[in-house]
């Protein structure tokens, strides 16, 4: 058994830098993040303002080497197929230095998410400290799955 073959539901907000790192490599976490994806591992949450950034961020020319406009489309969509959408009725803005992290934040908390998935942890202190969001990096979000496994 893969290190990474465990079986737990989290729900998590995956930051854009995420998403870009797994498909840009299949090494580290990020990449198993994503092949996690279609095997419902754990519950990505995704609103509509995190799923244009998506969008946007994935479609910059030469950004993803090996994947056209039709490959982004068809990730896009799996994405969107295995996600809990949550609607967000109320923003917290801003409460973050970045607006593109208030933005996670409110899905977070609208959520209820377990954890943000996110390479700029510094980025979210104060959300941890102000909201009591669990920010982790991708490695630390695999070692909890295992931690936690049944």
């Amino acid at each position: 058994m893969c290190p990474y073959d465990i079986i737990y539901d989290m729900k998590v907000v995956l930051d854009t830098n995420v998403i870009v790192a797994g498909l840009r490599s299949r090494q580290g976490a990020s990449f198993h993040i994503l092949h996690w994806l279609g095997q419902r591992r754990f519950t990505p949450l995704l609103s509509v303002p995190l799923f244009l950034e998506y969008e946007a961020v994935l479609k910059r020319p030469d950004l993803v080497p090996g994947l056209n406009q039709e490959s982004i489309d068809i990730f896009l969509n799996v994405v969107a197929s295995v996600s809990d959408h949550v609607k967000l009725y109320y923003l917290w803005r801003p409460a973050l230095a970045d607006p593109a992290d208030d933005m996670i934040l409110e899905l977070a908390i609208a959520g209820n998410a377990d954890a943000i998935v996110t390479f700029n942890r510094r980025d979210f202190m104060e959300a941890t400290r102000r909201f009591g969001v669990n920010v982790m990096f991708p490695n630390e979000f695999l070692a909890t799955l295992q931690e936690k496994q049944p």
